[in-house]
């Protein structure tokens, strides 16, 4: 359980900071990406596109 939590903690941080090049294909705009403002201040949350990329990473390691 807390190597997933990790895991998913990790892929967190790396989507957001690699969010700007992939907004180009459309990932971040998926149903359960939540945007908000909270006193003036964006916030991002991407859970769905977060899981999507987790599991065609986790494909991609199982077939290397």
């Amino acid at each position: 359980m807390l190597r997933w939590f990790l895991v998913i903690f990790l892929a967190v941080i790396v989507f957001s900071a690699a969010l700007p090049w992939l907004e180009k294909f459309g990932v971040g705009k998926l149903p359960g990406d939540i945007r908000f403002t909270l006193f003036g201040k964006k916030i991002f949350l991407p859970f769905a596109s977060t899981v999507l990329l987790s599991m065609l990473v986790f494909l991609l390691a199982r077939l290397l």
